[in-house]
């Protein structure tokens, strides 16, 4: 191999557009640009959205409804979901993290009263639906709310 055989490859070589340098470019007269109107014109172009002095899109469609910067959101667990869980099982924000049942708390974990538990499991968290308070209690787990702190991220 040498130097004379070496060669760029495909498409690696690109020739820069010269505008308006006359006819015989390819180029030249009008630029590429067509004749007259803004986009034709130095520095002349428009913002993003732009329709030609019609309203636009964004300023037509209504704006309805408010989300709240400061809501709360819990991660939320059935107590379904825990029937295979071993009785006597300490549940808390940690436990239910390790085992799979939260990926993150966010700002804590709620338990809903989905599906049907059996065992009697001592729970220690803040936040809980009436139906799941009834079917933990009735199952003979025990809700220990004073205990659950916040764990600090």
């Amino acid at each position: 191999m040498d130097l004379g055989s070496l060669i760029s490859p495909a498409g690696s070589r690109k020739k820069r557009k010269r505008l308006g340098r006359g006819t015989g470019s390819g180029h030249g007269k009008t630029s590429t640009k067509g004749h007259k109107g803004q986009k034709a014109r130095a520095g002349g172009y428009h913002k993003r959205g732009f329709e030609g002095g019609q309203m636009t899109l964004t300023r037509r469609t209504p704006k309805v409804g408010f989300t709240n910067p400061f809501a709360k959101e819990f991660a939320v667990v059935n107590v379904g979901d825990l029937s295979e869980v071993p009785q006597g099982t300490v549940v808390d924000e940690k436990f239910l993290r390790e085992h799979g049942f939260v990926k993150n708390t966010r700002d804590g974990v709620k338990i809903l009263g989905g599906g049907e538990i059996k065992t009697s499991l001592v729970f220690k968290l803040a936040l809980y639906s009436e139906s799941a308070k009834k079917k933990i209690l009735a199952a003979g787990g025990k809700i220990d709310a004073a205990s659950a702190t916040p764990e600090v991220k």
